[in-house]
């Protein structure tokens, strides 16, 4: 006999927004409601296998483990059931009702944080923020939950809503274990009670759902018209299969399907192995960053399986947050089948997967780096950011990842390694010089850089800001210290400009540096000439012992600091530095010399990106322009 007694909820406030976006249908792509609901499923399906295991007393024991779907054209009805681990009705009115359970305020927040609502920021955060359920209102105009949890003494009961601010709860006679969700479909989505349409899908988003997967199609026998299940899927564990076995329209298709990613992989790493742990994985290198990266730092991990029982679908500790880019699976004998998803990542198996995975993925770089060296610099433009976080993060992974970092210099545009450089070093040259900035074009028109390209020395150039948390732990390379050109303390190889040309153009510079130093005070640390320069003005350099490094971290921490004070360097061979010098000579006091040394200092902030404000110079660069139009 049918059971009645029915409660009516209202959703809260966050999931009504989030229903409200989803019933006025901003997304474009609709079809992602059904991977989400087979999700759902396989996700149930899962966690009543590992129950199973750890209790003698289920519902239902004999039932099969899968999805079955029926598409009904004339009701325009679409039906998705389960034989999965079922709900009670205080597990039902929290998934289905309650903020903490289904991530809606996560979701609603972002949404209206980045307020574009475009389909592919979008259909990539209904899965990240776990509210996958609720995209089914995309294409429903009520939805029915019927569901009886794994419990024996469990009661069945029944969820229904229009998505109009509430829901009911129902207790009802249910026979059998699982969830059935019976959606009616809105007029517009007609296309997904065609048996055609869910094929196309299930192919598309869900073929290699670890459980069977079955549409209820027509066919014809012995001339007669019958109905029965077919399996859609095929529900393969590819990486279980040998490697030799898979050809590429396998792994690309697998890959679309776990990252959700249209395009195909640059690189397959898969593998299996019996120590120092028993695994198998298959991870993927993606030819370009996913939007995730710029987005939720935490949305990564690959999927972990024990025995290919699923135990989490995003698993962090898998991985360093360095490797965060790679996609994948991995699947170990040696995970316990009751172990938990919440305290899974303490047990000490991971931590040796771990290692086991990260000394693969590093192999497998060097080998692309040494035979694919087109292949690596694709790879390299897209993640080498990443290799210099290993870098940055971990001291124990430098000699592991240094190799496969890659560099551009003012004589090389195309990439080096730091081998490269050290084999290409001068004779006289003991270090490894770099130059630090915020990108290539400011840095390749550096005055540091003068006299370098002057005597042909290579520079490495360093314009990620990861780069100045990276040298913190990259010091030296092959017993070559790693030496900033803007460092007072460089040894540089013997100059070839004669020497009596520099010992001319020092004469009289005494004054001028009396002068300079008087006008910028404690702004600077010193006033030298320059050694160095060739054509420019000025440089401003580090003192001994200065770290310019640890101010820009500061920086890019988004801490207060103040501007390091630095030695400035001029060259006395510059038009406007000798000028500079009649003008004192002229007048002791000459308030334009001393504007012009201001700002000449400044320019050197500025092109240091130094600067804490360089709208001020605006005033001082109009007053010279006054200056210079009264001649």
């Amino acid at each position: 006999m049918a059971k009645s007694r029915k409660k009516t909820y209202k959703f809260k406030t966050e999931i009504q927004q989030l229903l409200d976006i989803l019933i006025h249908s901003l997304y474009s792509e609709k079809e992602i409601f059904l991977r989400e609901l087979i999700s759902n499923s396989s996700d149930a399906l899962n966690r009543f296998k590992v129950e199973s295991l750890k209790s003698q007393e289920v519902f239902d024991p004999e039932a099969e483990l899968g999805i079955w779907i029926t598409a009904d054209k004339e009701a325009n009805t679409l039906t998705i059931r389960d034989t999965g681990i079922g709900m009670t009705a205080e597990e039902l009115n929290q998934y289905l009702g309650t903020i903490a359970k289904s991530g809606a305020k996560s979701f609603v927040e972002k949404l209206q944080e980045l307020n574009k609502g475009n389909s592919s920021s979008t259909n990539s955060m209904i899965g990240q923020f776990g509210v996958g359920f609720y995209s089914v209102f995309m294409v429903a105009d009520e939805v029915t939950v019927n569901t009886r949890s794994y419990l024996v003494d469990a009661e069945a009961v029944s969820w229904h809503s229009k998505g109009q601010g509430s829901y009911q709860i129902t207790e009802i006679d249910k026979d059998t274990r699982g969830t059935e969700i019976i959606i009616k479909l809105k007029e517009d989505a007609t296309e997904f009670a065609q048996n055609y349409r869910i094929r196309q899908i299930i192919k598309r988003h869900s073929n290699f759902v670890n459980f069977p997967i079955y549409i209820l199609e027509e066919t014809e026998r012995d001339g007669k018209k019958v109905t029965e299940w077919q399996q859609v899927n095929e529900q393969t564990a590819i990486w279980r299969e040998r490697p030799q076995d898979i050809d590429d329209e396998k792994y690309n298709e697998f890959y679309k399907q776990i990252s959700f990613d249209f395009s195909d992989p640059l690189k397959v790493i898969h593998f299996n192995a019996d120590m120092p742990i028993q695994l198998y994985a298959l991870m993927y290198i993606p030819s370009k960053k996913d939007n995730k990266f710029m987005g939720n730092a935490d949305d990564y991990g690959l999927q972990l399986y024990a025995r290919k029982i699923l135990i989490k679908e995003k698993f962090k500790e898998l991985l360093p947050p360095y490797l965060r880019f790679i996609e994948g699976v991995v699947d170990s004998e040696d995970i316990p089948l009751n172990v938990s998803r919440e305290t899974v990542q303490d047990n000490p198996i991971i931590a040796k997967i771990n290692k086991v995975l990260v000394g693969r993925v590093a192999n497998e770089l060097k080998k692309m780096a040494k035979n694919e060296k087109e292949k690596y610099e694709i790879f390299f433009k897209e993640f080498g950011v990443f290799l210099k976080e290993a870098i940055a993060t971990d001291m124990t992974q430098v000699d592991k990842f240094v190799d496969l970092l890659r560099f551009v210099s003012n004589k090389n545009a195309d990439y080096i390694s730091l081998k490269d450089y050290v084999e290409n070093m001068k004779e006289d040259q003991k270090e490894i010089y770099y130059i630090l900035g915020d990108d290539l074009a400011t840095l390749s028109r550096s005055p540091h850089l003068e006299y370098f390209n002057k005597n042909g020395l290579e520079v490495i150039y360093l314009n990620d800001p990861i780069d100045s948390f990276m040298l913190m732990n990259l010091s030296e390379y092959d017993g070559k210290k790693l030496r900033s050109i803007d460092d007072i303390d460089i040894e540089l190889p013997d100059d070839k400009e004669n020497k009596d040309e520099k010992k001319k153009a020092s004469r009289g510079f005494k004054k001028i540096q009396e002068f300079v130093k008087a006008s910028l005070g404690e702004k600077v640390e010193d006033v030298r000439e320059s050694q160095v320069l060739v054509d420019s003005v000025a440089r401003l350099v580090s003192p001994p012992g200065g770290d310019n490094n640890f101010y820009r971290m500061q920086k890019l921490m988004g801490q207060s600091v103040e501007v390091p004070k630095k030695i400035l360097e001029l060259n006395p061979k510059s038009a406007l530095v000798k000028n500079i010098g009649k003008l004192i000579k002229e007048d002791p006091d000459s308030e334009l010399a001393k504007a012009l040394i201001e700002q000449i200092y400044e320019n050197e902030l500025l092109s240091e990106g130094l600067h804490p404000n360089p709208a001020d110079m605006i005033p001082r660069i109009q007053e010279l322009m006054a200056l210079a139009s009264k001649k």
